[in-house]
């Protein structure tokens, strides 16, 4: 998950531009399955996020003394971080093969999520797939051993993260349209309609968004800084299926450098997706100079941000502590979780 600093975009050659239109024409149109068009599952409001990153995790403890059991029981979702995309798993909990890189056995695992899950009954936890660990294997996607690892786990469901090293995207200046197009458009339907095959509602799916995603195209045109990602999720608002079979989008808002805002690109995404909607915070340094809040700032953050529709935050990660331990100027994943708590205006934090 984590990120480098967006670099300026390069003008793409006119066989490029020709390329990309024609893979867009020519491309199919997976429909996702009916059972995507039930509700989605429900979150409250405000409702909190966190990464777990399962290779901190203790070794050689049973599943309640894990770190994951002891998750605090005011985190709403957890994402287990991460699986491969082209995983093996054959079943008996065997995580060989998967990518999860946790130090205990699979039947471990299974055991600290159903002891969390007994301590803290609505939270929803995730397998996440893919993250910056894991960019390449999705022309190998495998849902259908993606969904028996996350029903041998007892999880709840999916948060596909999807990360393409280069999304292929065109601006609206460069087509003289009114929006960004890129070649990962049909790549997110696809993987979202094979998903939703293997994993239909009740469970859950998350995706994770990257930060200038939504920026590119009406009030967001010239939003910076500009990168090759910018506008690569814009899909969300032209992919109605597809978009209607997402549970929760959490936008990955740090390592976007010194210019950009997280609230304003909390505005774009809201702009085009009105679901549950997270704004992401990572555990201090940010790589690229961006300025991760301290405790009162988060605290301040989240007071604005429970003022909205469906909306959350979202920490990355878990276990995370910054060089030298962690203070309220620089806190720890697990500090910026009890902040987030204490902003939404949490009684058990």
């Amino acid at each position: 998950m984590d990120r480098q600093t967006g670099r300026d975009r390069q003008p793409r050659s006119a066989c490029a531009a020709m390329a990309l239109a024609s893979m867009l024409a020519l491309a199919p149109v997976m429909s996702v399955p009916a059972g995507a068009a039930e509700p989605r599952v429900p979150l409250p409001t405000p409702f909190s996020m966190a990464y777990y990153e399962s290779w901190s995790e203790l070794p050689g403890v049973s599943g309640p003394d894990t770190l994951l059991a002891a998750t605090p029981a005011h985190v709403d979702v957890l994402a287990i971080g991460f699986a491969k995309p082209d995983l093996v798993y054959r079943g008996d909990l065997e995580l060989d093969g998967t990518g999860i890189q946790v130090p205990v056995s699979g039947q471990v695992l299974a055991e600290a999520i159903a002891a969390l899950k007994t301590r803290a009954p609505s939270i929803r936890v995730l397998i996440s797939v893919g993250g910056s660990g894991y960019m390449t294997g999705w022309s190998l996607y495998d849902p259908a051993a993606l969904a028996r690892l996350v029903r041998d786990l007892g999880a709840d469901g999916i948060d596909l993260d999807y990360e393409p090293a280069d999304p292929g995207c065109q601006s609206a200046e460069a087509r003289r349209g009114p929006t960004v197009v890129c070649l990962t458009d049909t790549t997110w339907t696809r993987l979202i309609a094979q998903t939703r095959a293997a994993l239909p509602r009740p469970m859950m799916l998350a995706v994770p968004a990257w930060s200038t995603g939504a920026y590119g195209t009406g009030d967001f045109l010239n939003d910076r800084p500009p990168s090759p990602h910018t506008g690569s999720m814009l899909w969300l608002g032209r992919d109605r299926e597809a978009a209607a079979a997402v549970d929760m989008v959490s936008i990955m808002a740090y390592a976007g450098g010194p210019a950009f805002q997280p609230e304003r690109a909390f505005d774009a995404y809201r702009a085009i997706w009105d679901g549950p909607l997270a704004l992401g915070l990572i555990v201090p340094p940010d790589p690229t100079g961006q300025t991760v809040p301290d405790m009162a700032g988060i605290r301040d953050l989240a007071a604005r941000i429970a003022a909205r529709d469906l909306a959350g935050i979202m920490i990355y990660g878990m276990l995370g502590t910054p060089p030298g331990g962690g203070d309220p100027s620089s806190p720890s994943g697990m500090m910026m979780l009890q902040a987030v708590c204490e902003g939404f205006g949490g009684e058990t934090c």
